[in-house]
Parts: C-alpha cells; structure tokens; sequence
C-alpha cells in the first residue's frame, strides 16, 4: 500500500557558514493512511522543526516528503497555503477559535474559504457536530461554551474539510489532566471512526500514550520508534516512560 505520507532523507539546516545547527539530520519514516502517530524528544530534539516542514510553514534543506504522492517541497510559496487549507488539519495548543465567530461558523470557516456551496456547508457541519456530540452549543460563541466543547470544536474544524492530514503541536500542552484526557479520547475518536490519519508532536508520554506508534527524535535523528500492537495504553505508557529516560526527557512531563 502507497503510504499517506513520506518522510524522504529531510535534513534541515539553519545559520549561515561557520554557525550551522543542524535540526534535522536525515530523517527517513512513512504514515500510513489512518495512522495515529506521535513524535517525542527533548527539547532541540527537532520534532517541531519536522512538523513544520510537513506543515509547510518551514521548507526543507534537503530531502523530500511527499503526501498523497506529491512532493510538497516543491511547492511554491504562493501555492502554500491553498496546500494547507485543502490537505492538511490542525489542532492548535490554545484551539485558535474566532470569539467573533459562532461555533457553527469557527467550524464552517475552512469551507466557506474553499467556496464550498452553502448547502453543502450546512450538511458536512451538521453531520461533524452530531459525530462529535456538540449540536446544541451551535449557535453559541466560544467564550459561552466549557473548554471541552471549544476541543471538540477545535477538532470539528480540522476535520471538516476532509484533510488528507492532521497534525497537531503539543496540543494539550496547556490543558489540565481531565481537559487533556476529553481531547486525547475525541482524536482517538476522529482516527478510529473517522478514520483521520493524525501526527502529533508532544513531549507528554500521556498524550503520546494514545497514539499507535511513537517516533522518538534525539539530535535531529531518528533514536526509536515503539509500536502499540496489542499492548494497552498502560503498557505502552511504561515503555515510553523508559525511552524517555534513555533520552534523558524530564519525567516532569509526565501526567
């Protein structure tokens, strides 16, 4: 099977002659459509750097990566983001929703850039608020609601356009543990009966707990990669708690 998503000998280079850093240093991995993947490290560890370079805000050095098949290194600054808006989903840290905007609307956005017709707007939106249990906070502003429904709003929004991709920074890097696990359990929701194919940076092993696979970065490389399988997520936990330690990660960030 083609993969969603590949990771070609990245490198990524900042400085000029006689002060180089060097934050990616040949990075090579695949995603699967409908994976769930998390990438660790501490910090400087590059996985930031690497998902902006996905995510096209950064270009790369040298190497390739490829989504759906098409190599996005290639694509022109002024094609970047219209790339964005039709591929790729994102759940931010602190969601980036628009007070000024209703729920309905803050959700609807993306289309309404894209010109989908309304109709067809009114039908997808109802459809993601009913999948993800917010229907009757609509016609609210995100100020009015609790911050577990701006999370599931958040995440109506990335996946209503349908991306090829989410990716996600940190995303429950300033939430609290109750708030942290009611998104964690909606994007395991939005991959498992939505079938959205997710890539999350994070340097919680809770968070990277839910994922299904787990890349560890160390000095721009590659170090490890885990594996769910038939583990359960406490087991799964435990063994990235041990690479973290390999790592020399700060267990504070343990949940």
């Amino acid at each position: 099977m083609e993969p969603l998503l590949k990771i070609e000998h990245v490198e990524k280079y900042y400085g000029n002659k006689g002060n180089i850093t060097k934050a990616i240093d040949d990075i090579d991995f695949e995603v699967q459509n409908g994976e769930f993947i998390a990438i660790m490290g501490p910090s400087g560890s590059g996985k930031t750097t690497l998902l902006n370079c996905i995510s096209t805000i950064d270009t790369v050095s040298a190497g390739h990566i490829l989504l759906g098949g098409a190599d996005i290194t290639e694509i022109e600054d002024r094609e970047s983001a219209r790339f964005r808006r039709e591929n790729l989903g994102f759940i931010f840290q602190d969601f980036n929703l628009l007070d000024t905007l209703t729920i309905r609307e803050n959700i609807a956005m993306t289309l309404t850039i894209n010109k989908t017709p309304p109709k067809e707007i009114d039908r997808r939106v109802e459809q993601m608020a009913e999948k993800l249990d917010i229907l009757s906070i609509m016609n609210q502003f995100p100020y009015q609601v609790s911050g577990g429904q701006k999370q599931r709003c958040a995440c109506a929004r990335a996946l209503i356009h349908h991306p090829k991709l989410i990716l996600a920074d940190e995303p429950t890097g300033a939430l609290d543990s109750h708030s942290s696990q009611m998104l964690l359990t909606t994007m395991q929701t939005m991959n498992q009966e939505l079938e959205a194919t997710i890539l999350v940076v994070t340097h919680d092993a809770f968070t990277a707990s839910h994922a299904k696979r787990i890349l560890f970065l160390k000095d721009g490389h590659i170090f490890t990669e885990i594996l769910r399988g038939g583990q359960s997520r406490k087991q799964l936990f435990g063994k990235i708690l041990d690479v973290m330690t390999l790592l020399g990660g700060d267990l504070s960030d343990v949940r």
